[in-house]
């Protein structure tokens, strides 16, 4: 049966962010990224593909549609053969939880590819978690799903006002709160750690002045060459594996 002129105007609909938020669900395209979430258990709601029977998993019902209307409900210029729509999970920070494990903290990313591949890197070294300032590209938006390639099911996400939930922490007991910065510690002077907190900000503005006022020892990578900033997310690649030396 095609797709009703109301079910098409509702996919399209949550392109938009205020769409997203008042339905509480979110669209996912693409093969490898549908069969992550399949794989991990995720909850997707429903799934449209124009051949449904590669997606089938007893759990969620699979809805097969052409190519034409693959083409009007793709959130991409150019459409994939699969769209998936999932649930939204807003996780909430507990109290203590930034004492225990590897936090990466995003400040003010607006860029939705650097959140999503902020995200892989957490997934890759292990983090226990994401903290995304209200700031941020929306952790459900295409583009950051796509570009944490399935990373963002698998890393638990929060997101909340950074300056808070750093500020609850500070002076409790001791904490590293690294923020990456042009001026600081360099990292190769930077030690192991099983607990601590990297705060990275906008390669526009930098970490803003009231997360800067919760950090405990700004870091920086030292250039070499005449590049004027470091990607966001190349820059915490390089803390990150600084801080995972000699631990497993």
């Amino acid at each position: 049966m095609p797709l009703t002129k109301a079910e098409l105007t509702r996919l399209r609909s949550l392109r938009e962010k205020k769409h997203r938020e008042e339905s509480g669900l979110f669209v996912v395209e693409g093969e490898k990224v549908v069969r992550e979430l399949i794989g991990d258990g995720f909850p997707l709601v429903e799934i449209y593909a124009i051949d449904p029977e590669k997606f089938e998993s007893g759990r969620v019902p699979v809805r097969r549609v052409s190519r034409e209307e693959m083409d009007r409900i793709s959130h991409f210029p150019t459409p994939s053969t699969v769209l998936a729509v999932g649930r939204l999970v807003r996780a909430a920070l507990k109290e203590g939880e930034l004492m225990s494990g590897l936090t990466l903290a995003l400040d003010g990313i607006q860029d939705a590819g650097n959140v999503g591949t902020l995200l892989r890197t957490a997934d890759w070294f292990g983090f226990d978690r994401v903290l995304l300032s209200p700031e941020c590209a929306d952790l459900h938006s295409q583009k950051v799903v796509n570009a944490s390639m399935g990373s963002f099911s698998r890393v638990r996400c929060i997101t909340t006002d950074l300056a808070d939930a750093l500020g609850t922490v500070r002076g409790s007991q001791p904490l590293a709160v690294y923020g990456c910065d042009l001026e600081g510690t360099p990292v190769m002077d930077l030690r192991p750690a099983r607990n601590a907190v990297v705060v990275i900000g906008s390669e526009g503005r930098g970490l803003s002045k009231a997360v800067v006022a919760c950090l405990s020892e700004r870091i920086t990578i030292p250039r070499y060459g005449a590049a004027e900033s470091l990607n966001a997310a190349v820059a915490a690649g390089i803390v990150c594996a600084r801080l995972r030396m000699g631990h497993v």
